[in-house]
Order: structure tokens, then sequence, then C-alpha cells
């Protein structure tokens, strides 16, 4: 019995030695095969096979360690050195480094990218990843990090210059999930140089996964379970059929916390719950048999443009990971650890509503020449689209995908724009989204693809694709299997070069958020509900585009939206529906704009109107008579203060007299990057960053009970897988909230200047944007760097 035991699992490591072994790992392969070998009950003719099997592959790491790519002579080396290695502008250093890439010759690859160090036009992060795709290819073991130290040494870089590529190349490492190899950068850097700055959070990453040699020694450390009831789980679970980690959060009252963190610090690797309210990612899983990913225990959860996400039951298993990322034909795959209960609900869930299908894993070829995720979906047809027919480059197979996963990445990862920007200079077209208010780039493709890229989404957009000289503005309707149907606002616009910019809003429609939720203070919320329950009058609220105005606005018309109401709204477009409304999208190339709109609202018996924007003297005349007919009206203005605008209506030819009477309130808003609640730090504010955030404040800081204190605790950001390392997920409002007293009526009558009626809106109790702001921040929910950018101090 015990024979045979260790047999079965002698053959299990070889197998993974072997895998390791093709896939060029060779240090791995050699590892496993010296650890088999000093195994004492191996028979003879095994472990002569397993040391014949450690020389073959000695041998192959000294050969990948001397091998010497160059396949042109002596001669022409030199000339195309002293050609390529004299370019001085930051686009002609790019190219040659990549051209010496491509020849094989790293070396001087690397000579031409270190140029870029230390240069402010060109960030260490973008010259860590061009030195990483490199060294990956000249060594594809993954021993990197010696010839990497080598070269920098023999450089003129200074050692702080020296010890920051190391560093910005060990987040890169970091961010492709090579684990390991990232972790020996940081440890190299902690050695020469132990307190850099952001060392500590780097290796905190790595530090505890190391301590573990197995998925429970977690448990046994911290005395949560003894060896016996582990050995007793065991002989349940194999008996029941059931893992033993249910086992023992059922019988051994382990809690599902710390179960999950031992699998997670011994794996190394992200823990994944299940999750019912999860979109399924058809596009993934119709290349998959149900009754395979059962037996298998893995499945894809999701994708961006980058990797493939795969939750899996041993993501140190190489068989496995090998196959999640041949089958999805995926360049770069995520690992999370699940249990194995949570692995099977997800895959009944994703396969609830779909048919098993033949198998479909035939692998499609990669001639794209850039990397991404070989994903496709299936395009819901739409009656109006019937009768128009797409030809050309612009609909091959291969661009309509890529405008697939690029819009499809943008809904699902929050992003309310996206930017395709080609570039003449760096001949690379940009691809970028704007989530919570910050442009993020997530994508760079050829030139070659920029115009087929647009012209494809022209199509889509119903816009002339022959015209590249003028700017077009369309609409496309997006539906695809899988996806829930969301609407996008194209803009293209001539660029340098010959090229054309698109710019994509997703108009992504979605409920009205309650009142309490919009993070406002108690009194902001407790005045602003007093507000809307008026007769009638004129509520405002103003902000910059993207300041979250149409969400307060749904939100206040959500508070009031009772069967006893007659609420018409005017929009463009509309991005909010409710029940009850009655809402009219307004269209400018036939003459509906909002002024046209408001009129006829007038002979629709309103009680409520709400109109998207007061753009010119007709709309906001006409919403100021309708607010004194009986009507409670509501709209918004790009203003950046909430006396501002008062001015600047007054500014439009408004009768002052009737603003007046109408004016119940004026609210302006921003909106601030809420600090990620996994990795924000704690640190304690020194005396001068107090008076710096206090200078901010102004008077009152005092009181409003924000006072420095020895235990006093700010946040900032710092970094996580969960918020993609930007320290920041999700937003939240801070507000600026001007009421219609009688005084303040008094100063709209005689058109006084707006610091008086900013002085009185404060003797009243007004907070300014930036005071809510550092409230929010003494909260712990954003930090003042934040506030400071979407305020004008």
């Amino acid at each position: 019995m015990t024979v045979s035991h260790g047999l079965s699992e002698i053959e299990i490591r070889i197998r993974e030695a072997e895998e390791y072994y093709r896939h060029g790992l060779y240090k791995e392969a050699s590892q496993i095969y010296e650890k088999l070998l000093s195994e004492s009950y191996l028979d003879t003719e095994t472990a002569g096979s397993i040391a014949e099997r450690i020389r073959e592959t000695e041998s192959k790491i000294k050969e990948m360690e001397s091998i010497d790519k160059q396949v042109l002579s002596s001669q022409d080396l030199d000339c195309i050195r002293s050609t390529w290695g004299s370019q001085e502008k930051p686009s002609d250093i790019l190219q040659s480094g990549n051209a010496f890439s491509e020849l094989g010759l790293y070396k001087e690859a690397l000579g031409e990218f270190i140029k870029f160090v230390g240069k402010k036009d060109t960030p260490l992060q973008e010259t860590a990843h061009l030195m990483v795709d490199s060294l990956l290819v000249a060594h594809p073991g993954g021993r990197i990090l010696e010839p990497l130290n080598t070269f920098l040494k023999e450089s003129d870089l200074s050692d702080k210059l020296r010890l920051d590529v190391i560093f910005t190349c060990g987040q890169d490492l970091l961010k492709r999930q090579m684990l390991e190899i990232a972790e020996d950068f940081f440890v190299l850097v902690k050695t020469e140089k132990p307190l850099y700055p952001g060392l500590s959070l780097e290796l905190s990453k790595f530090g505890k996964a190391q301590k573990y040699s197995s998925r429970y020694a977690y448990l046994l450390e911290k005395n949560l379970v003894t060896a016996e009831k582990l050995q007793q789980a065991l002989a349940i679970a194999k008996t029941r059929k059931k893992s033993v980690e249910s086992v023992l959060m059922e019988e051994f009252r382990i809690s599902k916390a710390n179960v999950s963190e031992s699998l997670k610090l011994f794996y190394n690797v992200p823990f994944k719950d299940f999750d019912p309210k999860i979109p399924v990612p058809h596009e993934l899983v119709q290349k998959l048999k149900k009754t395979f990913l059962l037996e298998n225990k893995w499945v894809p959860l999701s994708w961006d443009l980058n990797a493939v996400d795969i939750l899996i039951d041993d993501p140190k298993n190489i068989i496995k990971t090998d196959q999640a990322q041949t089958l999805l034909n995926a360049s770069h795959i995520r690992l999370f650890i699940g249990f194995k209960e949570d692995i099977d609900a997800y895959i009944h869930l994703f396969y609830k509503e779909n048919h098993e299908e033949d198998d479909a894993m035939q692998n499609q070829a990669a001639s794209s020449g850039f990397d991404m995720a070989d994903i496709a979906f299936e395009e819901v047809e739409d009656d109006s689209d019937r009768g128009q027919e797409d030809t050309g480059e612009e609909n091959s197979g291969h661009i309509v995908k890529m405008v697939d996963q690029i819009l499809v990445t943008a809904y699902r990862k929050g992003a309310s724009d996206i930017h395709i920007e080609p570039s003449p200079i760096t001949k690379k077209t940009r691809i970028r989204y704007r989530i919570d208010g910050v442009c993020q780039e997530v994508l760079q493709l050829p030139n070659h693809t920029a115009k087929p890229l647009i012209s494809r989404l022209k199509i889509m957009g119903r816009l002339d694709i022959a015209e590249r000289r003028m700017p077009q503005d369309g609409k496309i309707k997006f539906k695809r299997k899988g996806v829930k149907p969301f609407e996008l606002r194209l803009a293209t616009l001539p660029t340098a070069g010959g090229f054309e910019d698109a710019v994509l809003r997703i108009l992504a429609e979605s409920g009205a958020m309650p009142l309490e939720k919009m993070g406002m203070s108690q009194r902001n919320l407790d005045c602003l509900q007093r507000v809307i329950r008026q007769p009638y009058g004129l509520v405002l609220v103003v902000g910059p585009t993207g300041s979250g105005k149409t969400t307060t606005l749904h939100a206040a018309l959500g508070e009031i939206n009772k069967p006893g109401i007659k609420i018409w709204t005017a929009e463009d477009p509309v991005e909010i529906s409710q029940e009850g409304l009655r809402q009219v999208e307004c269209q400018a190339k036939i003459g509906l704009d909002f002024a046209r709109v408001m009129r006829a609202f007038l002979r629709a018996d309103p009680d409520v109107i709400m109109i998207g924007e007061m753009r010119d003297h007709e709309t906001a005349s006409t919403g100021i008579e309708a607010s004194l007919t009986g009507h409670l009206v509501f709209s918004t203005l790009h203003t950046n203060s909430a006396p501002e605008t008062i001015t600047r209506l007054l500014d439009m030819g408004l009768n002052p007299l009737n603003f007046s009477d109408a004016f119940l309130g004026v609210m302006a808003q921003r909106l601030v990057r809420r600090l990620c609640t996994d990795c924000k730090e704690a640190f304690h504010p020194t005396p001068e960053e107090f008076d710096e955030i206090q200078t901010y404040y102004g008077k009152g800081m005092e009181d409003a009970g924000l006072h420095y204190a020895e235990d006093l605790t700010l946040y900032r950001s710092a970094g996580c897988p969960e918020c993609s390392n930007t320290g920041y997920r999700g937003r939240l409002g801070i507000h600026e909230l001007l009421l219609g007293s009688a005084k303040i009526k008094q100063l709209i009558k005689r058109a006084a200047p707006t610091e008086e009626i900013f002085l009185q809106g404060a003797s009243e109790g007004m907070t300014t944007l930036m005071q809510d702001g550092i409230a929010k921040v003494f909260q712990g929910l954003t930090d003042i760097e934040e506030v400071r950018r979407v305020c004008v101090s």
C-alpha cells in the first residue's frame, strides 16, 4: 500500500517537472528532480532516469545562459550599433531599442532603453516595462535579475537610479503575476537599501506567503486546528466527497475567513468568494464544456484587455493552469483561489441559461501583432440595423472582435469614457479609459489598426467613414450576448498626422440612487429634502461635466416620485430611467432643444419639471416662468460654486425680482475618488500637514469639530490588486448647498456681487466644496490630494 501510494506521488511530481521543462522553466524542473532524487524510497531504475534528466536540464540551463543570438556578422553589428545607438529623440530611441530587440541584441536594446532613465518626459514605469520585455525574451527561464543588475552596474547610472530601475521592474513583474521573480527584485533592493520608499508595502505581498508550506499551515500555526483534527477532516472529506475546507468550516467550526486566509497565504494569490450577481462571461464559457470544468475544478470568471481571470482550486497545478490558458487562447491569465464548492456553484450558474455545446476548443491564429485575449461576442441583431451592409477592413473579424473587447471591458470596469488616440510620434494608438474621473491607459496598438478601428466605430455609430477631415458625432447601441445592452455617444476629431481621435461616452442606463446614499452631510441632506418637497420654485444643481449633477437630480426626483405627482424630464441624453417619470430626449438636429421641450411641458399638466441644462436665456426664463406658475422646476448649470450660479443667471438677463421669488436653493458638487478600503494606509499628520489643511479649510474648522490631536488618524492611498493599484475605488460627492433664505432673496433682488452672497450663505451654515471635502478626509473616506484635485482653493 505504502509503496503504491509513493509511486503515484512520484509520477505526479515527475509529470509536473516535465511540464516545467516543456515550458522552458529548466531551473524549476531541476529543483523538482533534485528533490525527488533525495527521496530514499526511489528504486534504482527511477533514480537513474531522474539523474539523467537532471544532467539534461543543467545542460539546458547552461545553454540558455550562454546562447548567442547574433545572426549577423560582427561588421554588420558594429554598423547597426553605430547607426541606431546614436539616436537622441525619444521616438528614435524607442524605435532603435525595439529594433535591437527584434534582432536578438538585447544588451544593445537595454542600452537604448536606459537612455530614458531619469528623463522627466518618459515615466520610469514605461522604461521598466520595455526592459522587462527584452529580458524575458532573452532569458525564457525567468532568470533576469542578475543580468539586469550586472548591466546597470556597468552603465553610468548612480546607485539610486539603479535601484529605482530594479524596484520599478519588480512592480512591472508583479503586474504580470510573475510573483517569484518580482520578489527577488524587491529582496535585492532591501539588501542594498532597507528603507527604500514603498518597499515594505511591496514585500508585504510576499512575506507571509513564503512562510507556509501547505494549504493548512496557517491554521496549524494559529492553533485553529490540530494535526489530528486535520487528519480527521481529510478522512471525512474523502468519505462524504466534499472539500476539506467545507468540512473544516462545518464540522470543526473554523471560520470561512481563516480558511480562505490559509489558502491565500499558501498559494500567494487572491481568494475569490462565490458571487451570484457576477455577469455571466458567455464569450468565455461558450468555448468550454460544463462537465470538463466540473471535473477539473477551474472556471473563467471575467477578462479585460490584459488577462483572463481564472478561479481554480489549485493555482500551483501547472497542468491545470496551462490547460486553462491554452483552451481560452489567452496570452495572460490571473489566478484566484477558491473553494471547490464555490467553483462548482459558478459553473452551474454560468451554464444554467445555456445549452451544452459541442467542443469548441479550436485555437485561432494570433495574427494581430499585439497582445489581446482571443474573445469573440455574438452580436444581437437589431431590426433597425437590417439593410446595412458592412464591407472593408473595418469589418474584418479581427477588428470587429477588437472593438467589442474594448467596449465591453470599459463597460465592465465602470469607465465613463473611452479615448482612442493615434500618435504619429510613437507610432502607437493609445487606448485610455476614464475611471472614477481619471484617465488610465489600458492598451497600446500599432498605428496601422487605428483607421480600421475608428472606421468600425463610425459604422456602428452610422457616421460617414469617408469623412476624415471634419468632426462627427453619433450614437452607438451596443447589444451583445451576455452583456447588458448599453449606449455610447461617439465623437471623432481630425488630429495631426492624418489621423482621427475617437472619444466614446458610455451611457449606461441605471436606476436612481437613494438620496441618503449620496454621501451628503446631515445639514445638506436635511435642507435638500426640505427644499424638494416645496410645491413650487426653482432648484439647481451645478458643477462641471461629469460631476454627478444628473445623478443628484434623479435622486431628488426619486424622493418625491409618487403616483399623485406628474413629473416631466427633458434630457440630452436620457441616462437614468425611473418608473413614473415621463422622459423626453432632446434632439438638436431636428430642433427639439431644451427651450422647445420646456414650452411643451407647460401644456402637459406637470407638477414637477426637470430640465437637463439651462444653456441660454430662453430656457432659463421659461424655467423661472414655470416655477412662478405653480411648478417645481429642477435644472443644472455649469458653474464653479453655488453663489456664482446666482450671478451667472442674472448676467444671462433674468429679471432679479422673478428669479428671487422662484429661487429655493442651489447645490454645487464635485466627485472625488473614494479610498480603497482594502489598502488605504492610516497615518498621523504632522503639525505642518495639519496647518496646510487648515489653510485650505479657512475659518470655522474648530467649530466643525476638526482639530489637531495626538491620536488624530487620517488615511492615504496605497494600491492593491482590488483597486488596480490606484489606491482608490469608487467615488463620492462633496457638496455646497446655498438655500434661498429671505436675506439671500434680498441680495438677489439688488443683484449683489458673488462675494456678498457667499458671506451671507456661510453665515447661514453653508459649507464650501473644499470644507465638505476636508470633512470627508477626516472621516477617512478620501484624502486631501483628491479634494484639492477637484476644488478651486
